[in-house]
């Protein structure tokens, strides 16, 4: 090992890279919102592998600094890095630009496949793909319970936490929002009177490797525009505000409060304040309101998006602007002549809504919420949460499986083929660590000769 170190360190370069400007760093943040596949950790490697070791914008130190900060806020952690990255160089229009060009690529692609799945998913050849993608799905939810599960599970007090919220959700049919609430309640007892239990684990590591200087190196000085400043972060959140009411008045005016766009912006607004723990916690809270209370779209539909949304780059949160585009299309929300204009408007609007929060955690209370990073009292809470949605997602993992092998219900015939991929991809995931990608090409080629062969 450390004959590894000295190596690494006397291959490292010496020199610290030229600066960097913003219309620079621009084409880089664009060819990464289009290379960004494999979820949350496949998307931080990448900036880790582009950032810290090929090109040093930022050292090791740093950028696990930012990481971490980033993994207490609700969000998606990688889209809000990349926007803290881009803040921390560029001030606010680097952020901007930053966390912008990492979901923007993702939002067109989604819009292309969803108009796609809408006008032509009852094609043979369409509907087969999306067959065999399903069960993949299912396997991939059980497989984030799984991994999100081994990391944070610690204790027997975290698995019990874990429990309740599969039970509350599962058994009682609990609202999302009020296990969250009942798992943060139950973190910050633990973290008084069992701190123990509660405190944060070094997910991330701690340990820095030599890449050679950064631009943003270890002993770089705070940026002064990344300083707390109470005149800042007023402005910054009266701006934010405006942007809110602004575009709610404008879709109130235009149809009414009780619209369907009115209605989206107010339910993803509370959707994006609630995704501790990633895409996959709140995806049982999406479904609540989407397919349950509102109607926008199908249980079906619902599992056909978060389909999609595994094969596209960027967060996998924009499976959203999939809900929005279905829920325009069949809502008509601009008539019944223009239905993927509607769609489509839709789903920019519930990706305006749904990343508005995360723009303002990092350029608003980045400098305010960094200095609680590592209190006791801050992260008890949020470690409780992260426990509950290993419950949550399982239940999400169930609800899919439910929906794959008995597609028409219990009361209807159990699907075997569906049940054989599904088990199949759930080997492949665990025994053989096939990466995501692959298993959905695989499944949905499987899907397709099955449609093909059998009745």
């Amino acid at each position: 090992m450390t004959s590894m170190t000295a190596t690494s360190v006397a291959n490292a370069p010496a020199q610290r890279p030229a600066p960097v400007s913003l219309s620079q760093a621009f084409w880089f943040w664009l060819k990464l919102g289009f290379i960004s596949f494999g979820g949350p950790a496949g998307q931080i490697a990448i900036m880790h592998n582009e950032l810290v070791e090929r090109r040093r914008w930022i050292s090791e130190k740093r950028f696990l600094h930012a990481l971490n900060y980033c993994m207490v806020l609700p969000g998606p952690e990688a889209q809000q890095l990349a926007t803290y990255i881009g803040w921390l160089m560029h001030r606010s229009w680097g952020g901007l630009v930053a966390g912008g060009l990492f979901v923007l690529p993702s939002l067109f692609i989604l819009i292309t496949l969803s108009w796609i799945y809408m006008a032509y998913g009852q094609l043979p050849i369409v509907a087969g793909i999306f067959y065999g993608i399903k069960p993949a799905v299912t396997a991939v939810v059980l497989h984030a319970a799984w991994r999100i599960g081994s990391r944070a599970l610690r204790n027997g007090w975290l698995w019990g936490i874990a429990a309740l919220a599969f039970v509350g959700i599962f058994v009682l049919r609990l609202p999302f929002p009020v296990i969250v609430l009942g798992a943060a309640i139950m973190g910050a007892l633990g973290g008084r009177f069992k701190p123990a239990a509660f405190a944060v684990g070094g997910r991330h590591g701690t340990g820095a490797k030599a890449f050679g200087p950064a631009l943003i190196d270890d002993d770089t000085p705070t940026p002064a525009h990344a300083r707390f400043s109470r005149v800042r972060l007023v402005r910054l959140l009266l701006v934010a505000l405006a942007l809110w009411a602004g575009a709610m008045g404008v879709m109130g005016l235009l149809w009414g409060w009780q619209g369907t766009l009115s209605q989206m912006g107010w339910f993803f607004t509370k959707a994006a304040l609630l995704t501790f723990g990633g895409a996959y916690a709140v995806l049982p809270y999406v479904y609540q309101g989407a397919v349950e209370h509102y109607q926008w779209l199908s249980a079906t539909q619902m599992i056909d998006g978060l389909a999609l949304g595994e094969t596209t780059p960027g967060p996998l949160i924009m499976v959203v602007a999939y809900v929005g585009f279905v829920g325009g299309w069949l809502g008509q929300v601009l008539g019944p002549n223009a239905p993927f204009l509607g769609g489509a408007l839709a789903a920019t609007v519930v990706t305006f809504f749904t990343f508005l929060p995360s723009f303002v955690l990092i350029l608003a209370g980045g400098p305010v919420i960094e200095t609680t990073h590592g209190n006791l009292a801050f992260t008890a809470p949020l470690t409780a949460i992260t426990a509950a949605v290993v419950g949550v997602i399982l239940n999400l993992a169930l609800f899919f499986a439910w929906h794959v092998w008995w597609p028409q219900g219990f009361s209807g015939a159990f699907d075997p083929v569906a049940c054989a991929i599904t088990v199949a991809a759930v080997l492949a995931l665990f025994r053989f660590k096939v990466g995501v990608m692959t298993l959905i090409a695989v499944c949905a080629m499987a899907g397709l000769a099955s449609r093909m062969v059998l009745p």
